[in-house]
């Protein structure tokens, strides 16, 4: 059973930076990809970061426009851990962020899309202030 378990959520102010967790367990794959989205009130969830291992020594990451340069995903194989790195925050980065993982075989298939992604976490709420 694939279970996903964030952490790192809180409050911050605009401009600062906070560090999400994804624990993965039950979900070991020669290749896999996870992702990093988010919902605010009223919004519907979407994709912010996801990223691929093929098995090899190299990840292969998206990151959608409206965080690119200000947030940057990665994950460390050894521990089936991702992590969101989310620098510069804005107050509109404010929302519930979900860790996700799908399975699949080519790091084309590993996209923002939401309905690619049959495992989900209980998600992490993120705070800015202004």
């Amino acid at each position: 059973q694939v279970q996903l378990v964030e952490s790192g959520g809180g409050s911050a102010q605009a401009g600062g930076s906070l560090r999400l967790s994804c624990a993965a367990s039950g979900y070991t794959y020669s290749s896999n990809c996870m992702g990093w989205f988010r919902q605010a009130p009223g919004k519907e969830r979407e994709g912010v970061a996801v990223i691929f291992h093929s098995g090899g020594p190299i990840n292969y990451a998206t990151t959608a426009d409206s965080v690119k340069g200000r947030f940057t995903i990665s994950q460390d194989n050894a521990k089936n851990t991702v992590y969101l790195q989310m620098n510069s925050l804005k107050v509109e980065d404010a929302a519930m962020y979900y860790c996700a993982a799908a399975i699949v075989n080519s790091r084309y298939s590993c996209g923002l899309g939401i309905d690619k992604f049959p495992y989900w976490g209980q998600g992490t709420q993120v705070t800015v202030s202004s």
